[in-house]
């Protein structure tokens, strides 16, 4: 069997927030930017893997969504509960240091975990936790 990953989504508020981030901030190159009745769909990925793709989305697009589901929705996107993503560095302080820098919201500082990577996070504009890993 040969699987692979090739989208994964996450959320956004704020397109223009969202763009900045990934692709200012972390230097992803945007793939599309769809947009379609006020909202905007916009793919994003690692320049040197065109196979992997992040799709920024608005949240509450699913036609199936009830009201109520989407104050929670919400409510967890604030706290920064409802969605993340684990990228991976060769050198996650100077990422860190990167990224702080243009003022992301600092979630944890740079790390040794006990399971063997050294790590730090960071919520995005949305406020989706994003770790980023040096696996050591």
């Amino acid at each position: 069997m040969d699987i692979t990953i090739q989208y994964t989504f996450l959320p956004h508020t704020d397109p223009e927030a969202s763009l900045a981030f990934y692709r200012d901030v972390l230097g992803f190159e945007v793939r599309n930017d769809v947009g379609y009745e006020g909202m905007r769909w916009i793919t994003v990925g690692p320049v040197d893997q065109p196979e992997t793709s992040v799709v920024l989305h608005p949240p509450a697009a699913d036609p199936g969504i009830t009201d109520d589901e989407r104050r929670t929705i919400a409510e967890m996107m604030a706290k920064g509960t409802y969605a993340s993503i684990v990228l991976a560095t060769s050198d996650v302080d100077g990422t860190f240091e990167h990224v702080q820098a243009s003022g992301a919201e600092v979630a944890q500082e740079p790390i040794d975990q006990p399971y063997g990577v050294r790590d730090c996070a960071f919520r995005d504009p949305a406020g989706n936790m994003v770790r980023i890993q040096e696996p050591r």
